[in-house]
């Protein structure tokens, strides 16, 4: 039997799953992926942290959602959860679309936020950049999902990780084709067509700016803009990555969240 889908507009109440002990982490995945996805990071950190991963909306074997929906409707999905756990304070990090959820979640509710790592996100796009990731929605509306993936996995991933872990990439297409095509198009839309610029300096708690110096979507550049207009981040850039670091160097992520939100927790407990 089917699992009804929920209206859109309203908060749904997604899987989730948790991990160790220690001051609460929620980790909020990107377009098309699964609360899996952060599994190589927080191996490395549940020995510290309550490490709080789950599905999106329409991901994974969270609920479908009946209608559109944009990026308040995804930051309302994850205070429901944070009520439902009954976690009065926590650390957000996200990867790509959840590097958009995670700033936008401290705006709204920060009294709810420790700190943000805004991980492989984009924002100070110029004309060129939003044509270009709008035309990949586009090109997917045209041609089909499937048709497009080849080229999104060469911006994902390097050449060295699709030629040594084929199967890894392999297992990420179908991920994609296989879950609803209607949510992956209107994630990829709040994706596209969401600029922070506007609203960063509003972010009132410490963040953490995380890319891979060779991601083409989310590269340095767009994050020395979101660093720049934070009022209080700091900056890292991994040689030698793409897009999909959570995969490639899972080891070297947990390390750089590990020392930040360490850092973040000592000024707290001095007070």
């Amino acid at each position: 039997m089917m699992t009804p889908k929920q209206d859109a507009k309203r908060p749904i109440l997604c899987n989730s799953w948790i991990t160790g002990g220690g001051d609460p982490i929620v980790f909020v995945h990107g377009i098309g992926s699964s609360h899996n996805g952060w599994d190589g990071v927080v191996a490395g950190l549940g020995d510290t942290f309550r490490c709080i991963t789950y599905d999106l909306r329409g991901h994974g074997v969270s609920p479908l959602p009946d209608g559109e929906f944009g990026l308040d409707e995804l930051v309302e999905d994850l205070e429901a959860l944070r009520a439902d756990l009954g976690i009065e304070r926590w650390h957000v990090a996200g990867h790509s679309l959840g590097g958009m959820i995670g700033p936008a979640y401290a705006r709204r509710y920060p009294e709810r936020t420790l700190s943000v790592a805004l991980i492989s996100t984009a924002a100070g796009r110029t004309e060129e950049d939003a044509a270009k990731v709008q035309g990949v929605v586009a090109a997917m509306e045209e041609k089909g999902i499937g048709e497009v993936l080849g080229t999104l996995a060469n911006r994902w991933y390097t050449d060295a990780f699709i030629a040594a872990n084929p199967e890894v990439v392999e297992a990420r297409m179908r991920q994609v084709t296989g879950m609803s095509a209607e949510v992956f198009l209107n994630v990829f839309h709040i994706y596209a067509e969401t600029e922070m610029a506007p609203w960063l300096q509003q972010v009132p708690v410490p963040c953490l700016v995380l890319t891979g110096e060779l991601d083409g979507g989310c590269n340095p550049r767009l994050n020395r803009f979101i660093d720049a207009q934070l009022p209080d981040s700091r900056l890292v850039i991994l040689d030698g990555l793409k897009h999909a670091i959570l995969a490639e160097a899972p080891d070297q992520v947990a390390r750089e969240l590990r020392g930040f939100f360490l850092d973040v927790a000592q000024p707290a407990a001095a007070g």
